[in-house]
């Protein structure tokens, strides 16, 4: 006899300003597997650290070739996920990308419980996620600036890691 399919939900009633976000590295040349390869460990500490506000880190694959590793993240709030991505080692692995990307693209798409999203992509030369059925144009106003991008209102708390012209 089969067993009955246990169907759960969840309250997310303690959540009420959650930030799902989802982040992919896509290899483009070979020197793109050594990046790849060499942000795993630096990805891991920094999550076994617990930055202030992170709920939950999962690691994903995407595909194997090209190779197209990721996460998705639990954050309990946007700003616990700025203040993080305007700290280091998050502001170092941004200047170093800024420098020379390493043969990957970077990608990542963000998600509010309170209604929104937003998506970047940067070097991925291949429509993925949100880009694959939507059309795209150029990301403008401040690079390190996703409060301005999505409309919201306040400074943030840490400066950008690098010197941006305000639009």
């Amino acid at each position: 006899m089969a067993a009955q399919v246990q169907r759960s939900t969840i309250d997310l009633s303690a959540y009420p300003d959650l930030v799902v976000i989802y982040l992919g590295m896509r290899v483009r040349t070979l020197a793109g597997l050594k990046t790849v390869f060499a942000f795993g460990p630096r990805i891991k500490a920094a999550v076994d650290a617990r930055p202030e506000g992170l709920l939950l880190h999962e690691n994903i694959f995407y595909s194997l070739f090209p190779l197209h590793a990721g996460m998705r993240q639990y954050w309990r709030d946007f700003p616990s996920l700025e203040n993080w991505s305007r700290s280091l080692p998050h502001q170092a692995w941004w200047k170093g990308f800024l420098r020379d990307s390493g043969g990957v693209g970077f990608w990542h798409e963000t998600y509010f419980m309170r209604g929104g999203m937003e998506a970047i992509y940067d070097d991925v030369r291949q429509p993925i996620g949100l880009a694959a059925f939507a059309p795209t144009r150029p990301a403008q106003g401040p690079m390190f600036n996703a409060r301005r991008r999505l409309g919201l209102t306040g400074e943030p708390a840490i400066a950008s890691p690098v010197e941006e012209k305000t639009p």
